[in-house]
């Protein structure tokens, strides 16, 4: 199969318009853009002229490869992006799976990591990569570090296999992942009183941060709460989880159920229809919340996560059984109630050392 040159003159026959083609059917010709002049009056337009049949015979050239590796694993050189960048990107956004922003996250942090725009392919090396995965176990506790580490492994292996580098860069890696988790604050039940009596500022705030205290909801999915969500006795909802995409059944607690039933009547917004609570951003809501918190005397860090976290510690408090509170989470398994929501640090030390043998003083 062979790539044809056509040309074509202009109306006022002053310059020659070249197309490519390589059969008769419909897609098989294409325009250049690439044009001559007929009579070239200058050195200008001779240069013109001599670069335009250089760029119009790599141009056939670049189509007879493209042909050529159809049905084949080789992707031709040309079509290899300059900017590792650029391939990163694409990949991100052809390979997004619902739910889970591993992939996105790997690729923010690694432009923050570059501190750049611009990546030649050769300057991807197992030294930049090492460097990157320092640099996520360096900022990222827990898994983070690993699961961000091993998108960017998957990223490479498919430019690898696109021609991009001879050999995976990252491949004799492993993704890590950082034990030295710092472990989030979560509300005592005490605290929990202490927000119930203490005014904030933000009764959106308040109100919607209280309701996930008490259902375990997540930010993305209390701000997307809608009143079509909320069973007919309003003692239930039933959501679709923004983060996994998975059905989930939500019983009230009394106190839950108060606060829908203050907003069924209109003593805020007189709605029945649209979302529940009117809220700010999540920056701008936790500004809020730790102001609240700090009104109500509670000395620690308490951001929106802490109430789901608060939700399943207490209820494990209560000798609440790990699958239960897995479902209560909206989990299939309770995995991440072992791992993730569960108490780290007893409330009072001092209650468990007492446990041991004893008296309270030396006896001699």
């Amino acid at each position: 199969m062979s790539i044809k040159i056509a040309s074509r003159l202009s109306r006022n026959k002053e310059k020659v318009y070249y197309t490519v083609s390589w059969g008769k059917d419909a897609g098989q010709r294409i325009a250049t853009g690439i044009f001559t002049f007929t009579h070239p009056i200058n050195s200008t337009q001779r240069k013109h002229n001599k670069e335009a049949l250089y760029f119009l015979e790599m141009k056939r050239s670049q189509l007879t490869l493209d042909r050529q590796a159809i049905g084949t694993a080789v992707l031709p050189i040309h079509r290899l992006k300059a900017n590792f960048l650029d391939f990163y990107e694409d990949f991100v956004r052809d390979n997004r799976q619902a739910g889970n922003r591993h992939l996105e996250g790997s690729l923010l942090h690694f432009k923050i990591f570059l501190k750049k725009k611009y990546l030649s392919p050769i300057a991807v090396t197992e030294d930049l990569s090492a460097q990157f995965r320092k640099y996520l176990l360096d900022h990222f506790n827990g898994d983070t570090p690993a699961n961000y580490f091993a998108r960017f492994k998957k990223v490479l292996k498919a430019a690898t296999r696109q021609g991009y580098f001879r050999f995976n860069p990252a491949e004799d890696l492993p993704a890590k992942a950082n034990r030295n988790k710092i472990r989030k604050d979560h509300l005592e039940a005490e605290e929990y009183i202490q927000l119930l009596k203490t005014p904030c500022f933000n009764e959106e705030v308040r109100e919607s941060f209280l309701f996930c205290c008490y259902t375990g909801m997540r930010w993305c999915d209390v701000k997307l709460l809608e009143w079509k969500h909320i069973g007919k006795d309003g003692t239930t909802a039933v959501i679709v989880q923004e983060k996994t995409k998975g059905e989930h059944f939500i019983t009230f607690h009394p106190i839950a159920k108060s606060i829908v039933d203050k907003r069924r009547v209109g003593e805020f917004f007189p709605v029945k229809a649209g979302h529940i609570f009117n809220l700010p951003t999540a920056e701008g809501a936790n500004k809020v919340l730790g102001q609240w918190c700090a009104n109500a005397g509670i000395k620690k860090h308490i951001t929106w996560n802490c109430a789901r976290l608060s939700f399943s510690v207490l209820l494990q408090d209560a000798n609440v059984n790990a699958a239960t509170v897995a479902l209560l989470l909206g989990h299939t398994s309770t995995k991440y109630v072992n791992d993730t929501y569960k108490r780290y640090r007893p409330k009072d030390p001092s209650q468990e050392l007492g446990k041991l043998p004893g008296p309270a003083v030396l006896p001699f």
